[in-house]
């Protein structure tokens, strides 16, 4: 199972230590370090829709107007911390974020 998110970010931690402790076997990536292909960017865009990016992040209330009228596949490029997070891979199973429905999916 994979974690895709930021080393920094409380969710992303809670959820790694949820799942570890469920018995798991959890790779965290942090996209700050090792950024989302242009493959995973798409696919995950097709999952998640707008969804993906974070409008209420710090890096989104950083941007200026013009930025923010890019396209979600621009934005997540030039700034890979606009991705809610976490996204978790299983399998060919994804899931956004770490909500009670996610977390009733995967523990």
């Amino acid at each position: 199972m994979d974690v895709i998110g930021i080393k920094t970010c409380d969710t992303c931690r809670k959820a790694v230590k949820a799942l570890e402790e469920a018995g798991k076997d959890v790779t965290f990536r942090d996209v700050r370090t090792e950024p989302l292909t242009m493959a995973e960017q798409v696919k995950f865009l097709h999952y998640f829709k707008d969804a993906l990016v974070n409008r209420k992040s710090t890096t989104w209330r950083q941007l200026s107007e013009e930025e923010r009228e890019k396209l979600p596949l621009e934005l997540l490029g030039a700034h890979p911390t606009l991705m809610k997070r976490p996204v978790i891979v299983d399998g060919d199973v994804y899931h956004l974020g770490w909500g009670k429905d996610v977390q009733a999916a995967l523990l």
